[in-house]
């Protein structure tokens, strides 16, 4: 997004060096001002991010919809599925899920470099934290919905929004590809706070 808002800037400095008093420069670069102006502001609003729909991600979930087995190919398999279909993930792991997929703790670095995401997209709860409300709270404050085939009955008595129809995205992952009900129900009525 820098180039734009750089032409856009060279522009107005270019029209405001013609029109300054006893400028050597022709006024015909006033039309490549204008036109380099119009350019880069162009580009800024086609360049912006339009209404970006969250979706949150149980991580720790995904891990085992392959061959009930944890890969971190599931995963990815998931993110560039929601991806696919509009939606910015946001992934929660627990604090155990690079014991599970390897032989050391991984935090939002490793593991958003694996899934092909910015590190302020992957979350990793503290250890003896379970993740679950966690992920529940920032659903809640992103508006978003859960994918997961977790029904999070320990959490339904706390947040009683569990039980809405769609809020909960069930899916699985099958030789590499993710299916999942994204279209199904359309809750979103957890908005931010």
């Amino acid at each position: 997004m820098g180039f734009p808002i750089i032409l856009t800037g060279l522009a107005v400095l270019l029209a405001a060096a013609v029109v300054m008093p006893g400028s050597p420069l022709p006024e015909e670069l006033l039309l490549l001002a204008g036109l380099l102006g119009a350019v880069g502001v162009v580009w800024v609003l086609l360049a912006r991010p339009r209404g970006r729909r969250y979706i949150v991600l149980d991580g720790s979930n995904l891990l085992h919809w392959q061959d009930n087995q944890p890969h971190l190919a599931t995963v990815r398999a998931v993110v560039d599925a929601v991806q696919a279909q509009g939606y910015r993930p946001v992934v929660w792991f627990d604090a155990n899920a690079g014991y599970l997929i390897g032989d050391r703790w991984l935090g939002p670095p490793e593991l958003s470099r694996a899934l092909g995401l910015p590190a302020r997209q992957v979350f990793v709860a503290p250890k003896g934290t379970p993740a679950d409300p966690l992920l529940l709270e920032g659903a809640r404050r992103l508006g978003a919905r859960v994918v997961t085939n977790d029904r999070f009955r320990d959490w339904r008595e706390h947040y009683p929004w569990l039980a809405e129809p769609g809020f909960l995205i069930r899916g699985r992952v099958q030789d590499g590809a993710a299916s999942l009900s994204l279209d199904a129900g359309q809750a979103r009525s957890r908005r931010a706070a």
